[in-house]
């Protein structure tokens, strides 16, 4: 388990858990792999994330994802987990129940980046020795033993052991001065169909895809930044198309944001990261 120095500082995590495999979980994952840990990241089966260039989300349809040079392979056991950890070269990625897998692994951390925006994240504390909890909702001493701030402005990337991160509030940054614009949200809750590609040049109201037998057009020309995976199950309100409209658009590769919540994961943990 993971050890404590006498400043209450954690000692460097070797194996660790995270959940979620969005753009944030994806660069922690990412990130920690580059510091020597040995990590697995766990989803839900067909998740709906959307910003799928930056993120190992398409690991869990095609087997394999690449991201920034680091590779993420979907297994289905806990052995294919300690082969991969054994040959190195990439990181796992899961569908197992997470609670099993944290006691099964005896992991030395545990890190939430499944980035709820309005439920309150469970207490996972019992899961592992050093517990990190990222985005709203986690509150050290009460749902996670340290918390990494998520939300834009100066404290993003902080590393919070005696204060709960930001409530939800403003919007997402804008690019090239569009905020909310570039998003669509599904309407209703359905499955969802599409052709287009992540990094696909669109034009405004252009139809990108359907969900529930309902059309989604492009709110605004440019490259398709967001786009969940054909096929997957999507509810009402969440954010299902986003387009970036700048004139060098970015679609792959680490985020500003997931960036800066995975080199404060990795300070929380005691491990220093490549870049």
């Amino acid at each position: 388990m993971l050890a404590m120095r006498n400043d209450d500082a954690p000692m460097p995590a070797t194996s660790v858990l995270v959940l979620g495999c969005g753009d944030v979980g994806s660069a922690v994952a990412h990130r920690l792999f580059r510091a020597g840990a040995r990590v697995v990241l766990c989803d839900l089966p067909e998740p709906s994330h959307s910003r799928r260039g930056m993120a190992y989300t398409d690991a869990l349809f095609n087997g394999t994802a690449v991201l920034e040079d680091v590779a993420a392979r979907h297994v289905a056991d806990l052995d294919a987990i300690r082969a991969l950890w054994s040959a190195g070269g990439a990181i796992p990625v899961v569908t197992l129940p997470e609670d099993d897998l944290a006691v099964a692994l005896r992991v030395d951390a545990v890190v939430d980046a499944i980035m709820r925006r309005h439920a309150m994240p469970p207490d996972r504390r019992a899961l592992a020795a050093t517990v990190v909890g990222l985005g709203p909702g986690f509150t050290p001493g009460i749902n996670c033993h340290v918390a990494v701030e998520t939300q834009w402005g100066d404290a993003m990337g902080s590393v919070l052991r005696d204060r709960a991160t930001a409530a939800l509030s403003g919007g997402p940054k804008p690019l090239a001065g569009i905020g909310h614009e570039r998003f669509v949200s599904a309407g209703v809750s359905g499955r969802w169909c599409t052709s287009a590609a992540i990094g696909q040049d669109v034009a405004a109201d252009e139809i990108v895809g359907t969900i529930a037998g309902t059309p989604v057009r492009a709110p605004l020309g440019g490259r398709l930044r967001g786009l969940p995976r054909d096929g997957v199950m999507v509810i009402a309100g969440q954010k299902l198309v986003e387009v970036d409209p700048r004139a060098a658009p970015r679609v792959f590769g680490l985020g500003a944001r997931p960036r800066a919540a995975a080199l404060g994961v990795c300070r929380a943990l005691g491990l220093e990261a490549e870049g």
